[in-house]
């Protein structure tokens, strides 16, 4: 939605989900005089006519990833203004590598009163390529500077570049609009500036974090389930950590996946790592299904600094986990109970509603607002499963928009 800022005409997103985060977006998109029409899973955005360069700062404090507009509008306006992100309190995830990196192309940029005002010096307004190199992989700064770089003046490198999948589709997004990228999905992406894109009609890929989450629905509920479409090259890590555990994985068809229960879920070691190191994103729900397995696993969070605090309400289900800094000591338990448990962050909450569906008797999860930025009506998609789950509240805009 973001890179869609880079086109000046109409831009057409398919298997787009009903999320919170998606809902908030599509406001900060508004509030710039962007005109964006939904229907079903189907987004058309037009930009053609920018009437601010300056977001809402109520929208851009509840969901970081609107900050990472800011390259858009910069190499399309030359001057941006973005207040500081929010989003889930998981740790600190400062923007200085999104700054810098703009400065290394020729912005000016200063940081005053929370908010982050950016312009392009010059008659022409555009942005110079250059040599960028990220002290760490992030997939924020990474997107940003990639679509900043899409319309600069010349090449622009950016080394230690983030390698998720999620990057290799904004840039098949960006070239399907004009742009010239290169290296993507490696640690090294090259982008030959162009002066426009043009418009463009585009199925985004399938979220893998919402199926390694049904994954580990699966595993941890100890039934057979078929997940489709998803992109099993997107989900490797997952899948090998799960057959560690004891769950067969089958892949019926190249977009098909099915899971297997296993008789005895298996102790084992996690770590987080960037792409193609296991995901962060999974680590809540693996910390849920590793509560159930016979022995002791270690988890060790390395991505972000405040990602833990799901294991003392898993706790409250009756498992056995110690936290220590960043490590979480998991000892298995033959069975979790039902009680009222607060979700804390995105993957927290989904983690705890696994946890749920294993336990015996009757789980509360609270902090539905958490989930719904991320699962598009999971409770629904579970029901279809079978699963004995209902919503009582917290329903967010986006959740109230799809009952509609």
């Amino acid at each position: 939605m973001a890179g869609s800022l880079l086109c000046s005409g109409d831009c057409r997103i398919r298997n787009v989900p009903l999320l919170a985060d998606v809902e908030r977006m599509g406001q900060v998109l508004s509030a710039l005089g962007v005109r964006l029409t939904r229907q079903g899973d189907i987004l058309d955005i037009n930009a053609s006519e920018i009437t601010t360069s300056k977001a809402p700062y109520e929208l851009v404090t509840q969901l970081r990833a609107s900050f990472f507009a800011i390259g858009a509008i910069l190499a399309r306006l030359g001057v941006a203004q973005m207040p500081l992100p929010g989003g889930c309190a998981i740790g600190a995830r400062p923007v200085d590598l999104h700054v810098r990196g703009l400065q290394a192309m020729g912005a000016e940029v200063q940081i005053e009163h929370g908010i982050c005002n950016a312009y392009v010096p010059g008659s022409n307004g555009r942005l110079k390529g250059a040599t960028i190199y990220l002290d760490s992989p992030s997939v924020g700064a990474t997107e940003t500077l990639m679509m900043a770089a899409t319309l600069a003046d010349g090449e622009t490198i950016i080394e230690n570049a983030a390698r998720e999948p999620e990057v290799v589709d904004l840039a098949n997004f960006c070239n399907a609009m004009g742009a010239k990228i290169q290296g993507a999905g490696s640690s090294k992406i090259t982008i030959a500036g162009v002066a426009q894109m043009h418009s463009i009609d585009y199925s985004i890929i399938p979220d893998r974090i919402e199926a390694g989450t049904f994954l580990v629905a699966g595993a941890i509920t100890r039934s057979e389930i078929s997940l489709s479409p998803v992109l099993p090259d997107h989900l490797i890590p997952v899948i090998a950590k799960l057959r560690e555990i004891g769950v067969t994985i089958i892949e019926d068809a190249p977009d098909c996946l099915r899971i297997l229960p296993a008789e005895t879920l298996r102790a084992r070691d996690i770590e987080t790592l960037p792409h193609p190191g296991f995901p962060t994103d999974m680590q809540a729900p693996f910390m849920a299904l590793l509560a159930l397995a016979e022995g002791d696993s270690l988890i060790n969070e390395s991505v972000f600094e405040n990602r833990l605090r799901h294991a003392s309400e898993l706790n409250r289900l009756g498992a056995d986990i110690r936290v220590k800094g960043n490590a979480a000591f998991v000892r298995g338990v033959p069975m979790l109970s039902g009680a009222p448990v607060i979700g804390t962050d995105l993957r927290a909450s989904a983690a705890l509603v696994l946890a749920g569906l294993a336990a015996e008797g009757q789980t509360t999860v609270q902090g539905l607002h958490h989930l719904d930025r991320g699962y598009d009506q999971i409770d629904l998609k579970l029901q279809q499963l079978g699963a004995k789950i209902l919503r009582v509240g917290e329903v967010s805009t986006d959740a109230e928009l799809a009952s509609k």
